[in-house]
């Protein structure tokens, strides 16, 4: 198929070890898989996939991902970046407002980069499995996240501003050595699934539970 008509791409496991630049030709792609190929880097000319939707770059060794990343004005659907070596993002990423899924799971990020909370139409964001210590206030911005999962971090507490993240439905804390829970946590109207397990350092009053369960929201210990 000639350069510029595919529009779907997977070379998922293929052991490239390098992106072929056939690949970055194909401008017509709406999905790209390139998960799983030892990946240590990815050209700038990512940049110039304008109709790209989703993109997997899952199970790599990046250590760090292009700033043309934030020139895919079109990825809407999926962004993975999970299992690689990241500790930071570009700040060009914040430019991604109508990405609705990412997933930065299993990297070694220590704090939420800034630019994930100006990616305003994130409905479910993945950051397990990292070394988060804090998030930053900022989080209240993603106003339609519904999915906001948190396992296996460093996690003592969530900002108070989380009570601006009215869609939310489900919070995944497991694993993290929460000490307390923000005040907010209760305005949030739709919160169905609070997620405690594997949490030994978080002492919850059963009436707290209740409450919280009258209102529909199942709380896991």
């Amino acid at each position: 198929m000639a350069a510029g008509c595919l529009a779907h791409l997977n070379l998922w496991k293929k052991q490239l070890g390098r992106v072929p630049d056939s690949v970055w030709e194909h401008t017509n792609l709406e999905t790209l898989v390139l998960a799983d190929n030892g990946l240590t880097g990815v050209s700038e000319r990512i940049g110039g996939l304008k109709r790209l939707r989703m993109l997997d770059l899952g199970h790599n060794k990046l250590a760090e991902v292009p700033a043309a990343l934030g020139d895919l004005e079109c990825l809407t659907d999926f962004l993975y970046l999970h299992d690689n070596r990241l500790k930071s993002l570009p700040k060009a990423l914040e430019r991604l407002t109508r990405l609705r899924y990412l997933n930065l799971s299993e990297n070694h990020f220590e704090s939420l980069p800034e630019c994930v909370s100006a990616m305003s139409g994130l409905i479910e964001l993945r950051t397990s499995n990292n070394a988060l210590r804090s998030l930053p206030d900022s989080i209240s911005r993603l106003s339609h996240l519904r999915e906001l999962h948190l396992r296996n971090n460093k996690l003592e507490t969530l900002p108070e501003s989380v009570g601006e993240m009215q869609d939310l439905r489900q919070i995944d804390l497991r694993g993290n050595p929460v000490k307390r829970l923000p005040v907010a946590i209760d305005s949030l109207p739709r919160l169905e699934k609070l997620d405690l397990r594997w949490v030994d350092t978080l002492n919850l009053a059963p009436e707290w539970i209740v409450a919280r369960e009258a209102r529909g929201c199942i709380v896991y210990r």
